[in-house]
């Protein structure tokens, strides 16, 4: 058995786990005020619940029939999208040893029952607060202060990811690596302030150009970018290629070294292949190569191979 009970003041998701209706009962009602509350009376209920409302936090009674709290608890942290979501564990028991257990398994607390109410609260408030803040510096850890996309540690992280099969349903991959053209020269001439309010305008002229929002574009580094692409074959690539540079000569942003157009263009390399039959990182240096060979060829061009 699986419910939601919204609060009026959602202050984060919580998800509790307890195969006794009265327990179940009893923390709704003192944390739905402040928080969007959902109930699962088993552990399979409460795996397929987390996967639905995605929760801030997890309360889990270690003791059910079936699958008990031990077994929820390793099965949500070998999910990437589960492995920082705190779990505090809701036991009758004060076994040291079923609390270290736990505690290895990824439980940030334990509550033994029968519980305080006002101390349930405050020590859901506390771990739900460690998360914002982990939370938000991790999301910091991973943006470029520049453009605001996703740095070149987002980037390698998502190819891990995509690697080890952490991220399913992707079992090809294409890339697209962009290089401002002439940069160096649009620096020496407009100043390095105008270099980055350049850089931060591509920016944001490629995030628009994406016909797939879930694509992960990122700065590579300096005035380059890096487009990837799960799922998608040759064909998409190409055509995404097509729209990014089209996109940033429609943009008309003037550069007067550039001997062509006049304004700043961009040049792109693309590859694409199947992950079981290429390592992710060789599609990138097959895609920076096709860069290479675009530059060579004379810029403001793409080139895929």
């Amino acid at each position: 058995m699986s419910m939601t009970i919204d609060g009026s003041i959602l202050g984060g998701r919580i998800l509790v786990v307890d195969d006794m209706p009265t327990n179940l009962r009893l923390l709704a009602s003192i944390l739905s005020d402040r928080y969007q509350v959902s109930a699962a009376s088993n552990g399979r209920d409460a795996l397929r619940l987390a996967e639905r409302v995605q929760p801030d936090l997890i309360i889990l009674d270690v003791e059910m029939p079936g699958m008990n709290g031990h077994e929820v608890c390793r099965t949500l942290k070998e999910k990437p999208e589960f492995r920082h979501v705190p779990i505090i564990f809701l036991t009758g028991r004060s076994d040291e040893a079923d609390e270290i257990l736990g505690l290895q398994l990824g439980a940030v607390d334990y509550i033994t029952k029968p519980f305080n109410q006002a101390v349930v609260r405050a020590r859901i408030h506390t771990h739900l607060e460690l998360k914002r803040y982990s939370d938000l510096l991790q999301r910091h850890a991973f943006i470029d202060g520049l453009t605001g996309l996703p740095n070149r540690r987002r980037l390698d992280q998502y190819l891990n990811e995509l690697s080890t099969g952490e991220r399913s349903g992707a079992d090809s991959l294409s890339v697209l690596m962009i290089d401002v053209d002439f940069f160096k020269a649009y620096n020496d001439r407009y100043g390095h302030l105008a270099g980055d309010h350049c850089l931060r305008e591509v920016a944001a002229t490629l995030a628009a150009a994406r016909r797939r929002g879930d694509d992960l574009l990122a700065r590579y580094g300096g005035e380059e970018f890096a487009l990837l692409m799960p799922g998608a074959d040759r064909t998409v690539a190409l055509d995404q290629a097509q729209r990014l540079r089209d996109a940033m000569l429609r943009a008309e942003l003037p550069h007067r070294d550039q001997p062509d157009t006049g304004q700043v263009t961009i040049s792109v390399g693309t590859s694409s292949g199947a992950l079981s039959a290429e390592p992710a990182q060789a599609l990138i240096e097959r895609a920076d190569r096709a860069l290479y060979q675009a530059k060579k060829e004379g810029r403001n061009r793409v080139v895929q191979l």
